[in-house]
């Protein structure tokens, strides 16, 4: 499954470049999320409650951060386990643009199922998938534009 978009962020490159290395900011953005650990500046620990269509589970993962283009662009990679729900791993390329006051932040993202998730069918993955991304770029657009105005 590979989804990708952009959104427009009404604060400075390197406002939103901080704000997404700021496991508080995260964890309030990312739907469903319990717990967001952050072990290294490259390795962070998640603990999240999803609903897809029927199944319903508690996710814990790792996220890798490879930061090697900041603050314009940086990867992450990850995998979770949902036990019997299923498991995910996937990973984005995350590209950041100013434009004036504001910022283009764009993504292309990968992911893979498998389990029972998988077994839900691609449509229903798919648009779960795109609603929660438009839910966590929406949250982070909003906690970063308060940041800004705070």
């Amino acid at each position: 499954m590979e989804l990708s978009d952009e959104i427009v962020i009404n604060a400075p490159k390197d406002r939103v470049y901080a704000a997404l290395n700021d496991p508080e900011v995260l964890r309030q953005c990312i739907p469903g999320c319990e717990e967001l650990i952050k072990h290294s500046e490259t390795e962070l620990e998640a603990k999240v409650v999803l609903k897809v269509g029927p199944v319903k589970a508690r996710f814990t993962g790792t996220v890798e951060l490879d930061g090697s283009g900041a603050p314009d662009a940086f990867s992450l990679t990850g995998q979770g386990n949902g036990g019997a729900a299923g498991h995910a791993k996937g990973g984005a390329d995350v590209t950041l643009t100013a434009d004036g006051d504001t910022t283009i932040l764009r993504y292309d993202a990968k992911a893979a199922i498998g389990g029972k998730l998988a077994q839900l069918g691609s449509r229903l993955i798919q648009s779960t998938a795109k609603k929660l991304a438009g839910k966590f770029f929406t949250a982070f657009a909003e906690v970063v534009d308060e940041t800004e105005t705070a």
